[in-house]
Parts: structure tokens; C-alpha cells; sequence
């Protein structure tokens, strides 16, 4: 996929104010600082789409990009991060949670985990929620720069290993690098595949 248009649309801080138009939704999500913005800004080639923020937890509305005026890239509020407010926390907060569950404009989640971490429970509870409702979902591994190749796959296989004790199935994973295009392609592809009509 070639992304040659990507505009801001729109925020909103409640279910009710997302667009209302028939374009799906390709949602990002992940931990307040998996580097989020990083990689909606490589993906859409748009070095200053997202805002990159020094403090993890900026992102607390829902963010609609236009793309290609084909569909809309979302950008979650991240999750888990400890110094927002409890009420803004709720680990996982309504606005996240009447997204992802309840919001029927939303085509495919990636959800972004940091490749140099050991599986954490907050991304692993989150995960299991979205096999237990039903959420189509893939994983990107971010910041995969940080480590060497052997790095990587050491890391790769340690999160399979954790997530096969609760899927049969893995769902779809990416490894990318926002600092050196890792992944992007990869990822575009398959949100190509994903938005192409149902062949009969």
C-alpha cells in the first residue's frame, strides 16, 4: 500500500463523537510508552502526524487520521501508564474499552509491545481480552533497533512461548523500527489485505 494522502480528522473523548462516515478503522494501541506516534508517523510517511511526546501518557482521546480518504488510521490512548490520575488510569480506561469492544466502525487492532521488555502482565491481560470478546488483532513488536538480530529472535520466541500458553493460534506478529523503517511495508501490506472486500 502507498499512503500518498493522511489527514487529522478528528478527537474524541467518548464513543458517541467518532466519525460517523463508512470508513473502517485500523486502530493502534499499546503502553504509554511503546512508541506509538513513532510509528503511525513512519507508517504514513508524515513526520509530524502523531505528536511524539517526551512524557509517556499524552494520548488521551481517540485520534482519527484519513487515509488516502479510504480508511481511518486511529490512535488510542495508551494504557497502564502510573502517573496519570486513578481516575484518567483505570489501567484500562472506559474511553479504551468502548473502543475496542463496543465500536463496530473498527476493522483491525494492532496492539505495539517493546521488544526489549519480558512479557508484561498489563499487555498480557489486554491481549487475552480481546481473544475473550472476539477482537481482531495483530501484535508489533516495537523499537526492534534497541537489540541485535539474535537479540530479537531471542526475545520473539520468548513472547511466543508465553502467548501459546493461551492461544492455540498466534495471531499475526510484526517486528518494526521506527528509527529504521522496519516493519512498515509489512504492516501496510497487511492492512491492504485486511481492507480488500470478501472474495466469493
Amino acid at each position: 500500500m502507498k499512503i500518498t494522502k493522511a489527514l487529522f480528522q478528528c478527537s474524541s473523548e467518548r464513543l458517541s463523537q467518532v466519525p460517523k462516515d463508512p470508513l473502517p478503522d485500523i486502530a493502534f494501541i499499546g503502553r504509554s510508552n511503546v512508541g506509538k506516534s513513532s510509528l503511525i508517523n513512519l507508517l504514513t510517511g508524515r513526520g509530524g502526524l502523531a505528536k511524539v511526546s517526551a512524557t509517556p501518557g499524552k494520548t488521551r482521546l481517540i485520534n482519527h487520521f484519513r487515509i488516502n480518504d479510504a480508511w481511518y488510521l486511529v490512535d488510542l490512548p495508551g494504557y497502564g501508564y502510573a502517573r496519570t490520575s486513578k481516575q484518567q488510569r483505570g489501567a484500562f480506561s472506559k474511553l479504551i474499552l468502548d473502543y475496542v469492544l463496543r465500536c463496530e466502525r473498527m476493522h483491525y487492532l494492532f496492539v505495539l509491545l517493546d521488544i526489549r521488555l519480558e512479557p508484561q502482565r498489563i499487555d498480557l491481560e489486554f491481549i487475552e481480552l480481546l481473544g475473550t470478546h472476539g477482537v481482531p488483532f495483530g501484535i508489533v513488536f516495537t523499537k526492534a533497533d534497541k537489540l541485535s538480530a539474535a537479540q530479537r529472535e531471542r526475545s520473539l520466541a520468548r513472547y511466543r512461548r508465553t502467548l501459546e500458553e493461551q492461544w492455540e493460534e498466534l495471531p499475526p506478529l510484526f517486528v518494526s523500527s521506527s528509527a529504521e523503517g522496519t516493519g512498515r511495508d509489512e504492516i501496510l501490506d497487511f492492512i491492504e489485505k485486511s481492507l480488500r472486500p470478501a472474495e466469493h
